[in-house]
């Protein structure tokens, strides 16, 4: 059995009116690579500051293993000196250089990185050394913070392989779901306010919520099916005095029928981008242009071009160019030779990683987005948009200066969604965003008619919305003559195996049967009919306390299961899931046959009063 690394014991957080945190409790284990998941604001990072002593908690503990050491790599890059990366790395570790170096490999870190200036690296690459030296430090535990933005493909592969073979433990927040589906076994939720680990990765994930709320949606649809008729019978009968027992009876066993308390799902929105103008078929070329800054030129010279409709997806190392070709056809760059054009009536929504830092601090973001659309758009229509990148009611009378970073890239994004360009630029543009949110805006993009070029590292976003591929290597541009699973199997040189699930059909609960009411008639009842009537009361009582009985065991057996639904994966999930649905299907069976006893025992009182 694996050694249990820390266990949270109900922890509590807030920032004024928003409880992120409320009792939650859960534990991580050794060798565990745990994906932490959750809406936006949810508290994930939150959660890692707390564990590394960076914030408070408001109550509650972490019960850590005794020299428990943490690695912790968060989403801001620590100010970090710059001193060439050999020194850096060796001042900031316990094993020897020779050591790090030797896991530097698995990381893509070559000699020559380790000889130049830290700064002189690229984002992606600064991010490897950073892991580097949290590894150097002998960590027990990883907490790794979107470590996949703004990595370009190449790297996430490296970083991807890289923790599939971790020995050790790790937390790693990413919305990011092909990765989380790779590299990690069991997921933690954060959702109103609790911490609820998952056997299994993001799909494992996915399924068992679904199972699970499948089951408590039929045992509330059973009960609410029982409380409609109980409550149509007494108000049926419960007037007549021949049967006001009866209707007393029913309304007593509405006490027994505890409602089943199902927590909504996170609001799947629908991105609605306004129709692109119209434009001609060509949307835009570029014949024998090279680009690059200053001297330097970045883009070898080359032609492409792109027609209206046409999903086209920029892959290639970081450093590649894949930046600077979206500057280019944007005409944020000027070539050093050749020409961009565009056709007729096209205009250019373009959006950069840093297009952000242009919003205007004293707006709210109400002001930003109207400040954009076109007149024939309705306000309704700007907060509707607003609302699926997270800003409902009062939210989008906010000012752009007390944003946060993510939350100012939110409002960029969704200006350039709504400006009606018929040509869409987006460099990175599922970065801040939640799970939701990415597959609102997948879908969106995929039924989008304009031209969209985009660079992203989210597989599953890209491979959705792609159907041209143009790759930068070595500084020269060119059309990849294949879908995007071919290029990326052609990176990894494998091919990923898809996960066959199994997945059952529950039967749904049968509806109570109708019930025919005895036809009773007054009469004197004998001395040996008053016998035979307790008699028969002693045994129906008896029958009421064994089914009492039995619904007390059924409903603590699913009390128990759907708990242990959320440690399985799989087809011991759809197993479980079954065993669940037979249980209340006997406690729908036992809750039947009590109200059934419950009337007999009325009948015979109201007989045995004559």
């Amino acid at each position: 059995m694996s050694e249990n690394l820390l266990q949270a014991q109900k922890i509590s957080k807030a920032y004024g009116s928003k409880t992120l945190f409320h009792q939650a409790q859960f534990s991580l284990n050794q060798n565990e690579h745990v994906g932490v998941i959750g809406a936006n604001g949810a508290g994930k990072s939150t959660l890692f500051k707390c564990l590394v002593g960076q914030i408070e908690l408001d109550e509650g503990q972490f019960i850590k293993k005794k020299g428990l050491k943490i690695g912790y790599l968060g989403q801001e890059e620590h100010s970090t000196p710059n001193k060439k990366v050999e020194e850096l790395v060796e001042q900031s570790t316990i094993q020897p250089i020779w050591e790090v170096k030797k896991l530097a490999k698995g990381l893509g870190l070559l000699e020559e990185h380790f000889q130049k200036d830290f700064h002189q690296l690229s984002g992606g690459y600064r991010m490897r050394v950073q892991l580097l030296i949290l590894l150097g430090q002998d960590p027990d535990l990883l907490l790794l913070d979107e470590p996949t933005n703004y990595l370009d493909l190449e790297s996430l592969i490296i970083l991807e392989k890289f923790l599939i073979d971790y020995k050790g433990s790790f937390l790693l927040i990413s919305h990011d779901r092909e990765f989380l589906k790779s590299t990690t076994d069991h997921t933690l939720e954060i959702e109103n306010a609790q911490a609820t680990k998952f056997a299994g990765n993001i799909e494992d994930y996915f399924e068992q919520k679904a199972l699970l709320r499948e089951q408590l949606e039929q045992t509330a649809r059973s009960i609410d099916e029982k409380r409609q008729q109980i409550l149509k019978f007494t108000t049926r009968f419960g007037a007549k005095a021949s049967h006001a027992k009866q209707a007393q009876s029913r309304l007593k066993r509405l006490d027994k029928l505890v409602p089943i308390e199902i927590s909504s799902l996170p609001v799947a929105a629908k991105i609605q981008i306004p129709e692109p103008r119209h434009i001609g078929k060509q949307a835009l070329s570029i014949e024998n242009a090279s680009f690059g800054y200053d001297d330097k030129k970045v883009l070898n010279e080359f032609s492409l071009q792109l027609h209206r409709g046409d999903h086209a997806s920029v892959v290639g190392v970081n450093g590649a160019g894949k930046s600077t070709l979206l500057k280019g056809l944007a005409k944020q760059l000027t070539p050093f030779n050749g020409d961009v054009s565009y056709g007729h009536q096209v205009e250019i929504g373009y959006y950069a990683q840093h297009v952000a830092e242009n919003l205007n601090p004293g707006s709210t973001i109400k002001e930003e987005l109207m400040s954009v659309v076109d007149h024939d758009m309705t306000e309704q229509e700007v907060k509707n948009l607003a609302g699926c990148f997270l800003f409902s009611g009062d939210d989008i009378q906010k000012k752009v200066k007390v944003l946060s970073g993510g939350e100012k890239a939110r409002v960029a994004l969704a200006q350039i969604l709504l400006k009606k360009s018929p040509v869409l630029l987006l460099d990175e543009p599922t970065n801040h965003l939640d799970f939701h949110t990415v597959e609102a805006l997948t879908q969106a993009l995929k039924s989008y008619s304009g031209t969209v070029v985009v660079v992203s590292h989210d597989r599953s976003f890209v491979q959705r919305i792609s159907s041209k591929i143009i790759e930068i290597r070595d500084g020269n541009v060119d059309l990849y003559p294949g879908s995007y699973e071919e290029y990326v199997w052609s990176l990894k040189k494998g091919s990923w195996q898809d996960k066959v699930k199994n997945s059952s059909d529950q039967e749904r609960p049968k509806k109570d049967k109708e019930h025919k009411e005895p036809i009773k008639k007054k009469h004197h009842v004998s001395k040996e009919e008053r016998k035979r009537i307790a008699k028969e009361l002693r045994e129906l009582k008896n029958e009421v306390s064994r089914l009492d009985k039995i619904m007390d065991e059924k409903k603590i057996k699913i009390e128990e299961g759907q708990k242990d639904l959320i440690n399985l994966s799989g087809e011991e999930a759809s197993t479980q899931a079954r065993e669940l649905a037979f249980l209340q299907n006997e406690l729908d069976q036992a809750e039947e046959n009590w109200i059934e006893v419950s009337e007999k025992i009325e009948v015979l009182n109201e007989q045995n009063s004559n």
